[in-house]
């Protein structure tokens, strides 16, 4: 039924719909989703309440795994957060072992601590494709993407990926009940060689309060590499090594 489905839409000349699971796995790659291992620099500055305050990590991920140093201000330089898998594990300095925390938890202003190293949205949610839409001027799958348990960083987001590129550029973070809790907006300035091959890679992302749009923050990627990254740097019993 599907190959007939194929050959009546070929003959007409429409372009059959991609598949939403698929179309998640190629925008995590710009997000830092690469197979083998990436390392990159992000300074996350947030605005809240008229107040401005900037934080500096660090961060390298292979497959589902990822790890965030601290590198600024100086109160927190050395902290570690650890995602094995769905969970997270904080260490500082000082502390006798790992500690283990929510990614839903605030980390800076609107930003998560999920939101650090989260690239694998096709391993923490269900996708459908909703329909089809603009965003500055560029065509988009509108997606719904759904979380598989609830040790995700957001219950449900509408994730808007782009036709030609296939990068996330714009996402609304929403409550179980369907509520906007968060806005976000995603540049692409940036770019990674993969396989010979550049391709582009997150520069920005911007997360607003839904409520409050005053209250925000930036994350700035920088420096962004494939790199050849050992499993143990990953196994939580190492952190503070």
């Amino acid at each position: 039924m599907k190959m007939l489905l194929f050959y009546l839409l070929a003959s007409t000349g429409i372009q059959a719909a991609p598949d939403a699971k698929d179309l998640l796995k190629s925008s995590d790659r710009a997000r830092g989703g690469l197979e083998g291992g990436a390392t990159w620099e992000i300074e996350i500055e947030t605005t809240e309440d008229g107040e401005t305050t900037n934080r500096r990590f660090t961060v390298k991920a292979l497959g589902e795994d990822a790890l965030a140093l601290a590198t600024a201000p100086a109160r927190n330089k050395g902290e570690l957060f650890l995602f094995n898998d769905r969970t997270l594990w904080f260490f500082r300095p000082g502390l006798r072992k790992p500690v283990g925390l929510s990614s839903r938890q605030k980390l800076s202003g609107q930003a998560a601590n999920g939101d650090i190293a989260s690239t694998h949205y096709s391993r923490d949610y269900d996708a459908t494709i909703q329909g089809e839409e603009t965003v500055n001027g560029e065509k988009t799958y509108k997606l719904l993407l759904k979380g598989k348990n609830k040790n995700v960083t957001y219950d449900q987001i509408r994730y808007w990926v782009t036709f030609k590129e296939i990068v996330g550029v714009k996402a609304e973070f929403l409550s179980l009940e369907g509520q906007v809790l968060k806005t976000a907006d995603f540049e692409y300035g940036n770019t990674i060689l993969v396989d010979g091959k550049k391709v582009p890679f997150v520069s920005r992302m911007t997360i607003t309060d839904a409520k409050m749009a005053g209250n925000k923050s930036a994350l700035r990627y920088h420096s962004p590499s494939k790199a050849n990254l050992n499993a143990a740097q990953f196994n939580v019993n190492n952190l503070g090594r």
